[in-house]
C-alpha cells in the first residue's frame, strides 16, 4: 500500500498514534476479509463487503495523512 511513501509510512508508524491506529485496522481488517473470502472464517457476502467498504474508508483516511505529512515535511 502506497510504496510512493514507504519512508514516511515507516516515519509515522513511530511518530504518529493515529496513524498506527489507522494502518493497523486496515491491516486488521484486510486479513480478515482475506479470512472469509478463503473461508477460513466465516462470512456472507454482505459481510466482506461492508468490510472491503470500511477498509477504503480507512485507506483513504491513512492516504489524507500521509499527504498533509508530506506537505508538513521540510523540503530535502
Amino acid at each position: 500500500m502506497f510504496p510512493e511513501y514507504r519512508d514516511l509510512i515507516t516515519q509515522l508508524k513511530t511518530t504518529d498514534r493515529h496513524f498506527l491506529n489507522l494502518f493497523d485496522k486496515h491491516n486488521e481488517l484486510d486479513q480478515k476479509i482475506k479470512n472469509m473470502e478463503t473461508h477460513v472464517e466465516p462470512g456472507t457476502p454482505m459481510e466482506i463487503e461492508m468490510l472491503k467498504k470500511e477498509k477504503l474508508h480507512l485507506k483513504d483516511e491513512l492516504y489524507q495523512v500521509l499527504r498533509k505529512a508530506q506537505e508538513q515535511a521540510p523540503a530535502a
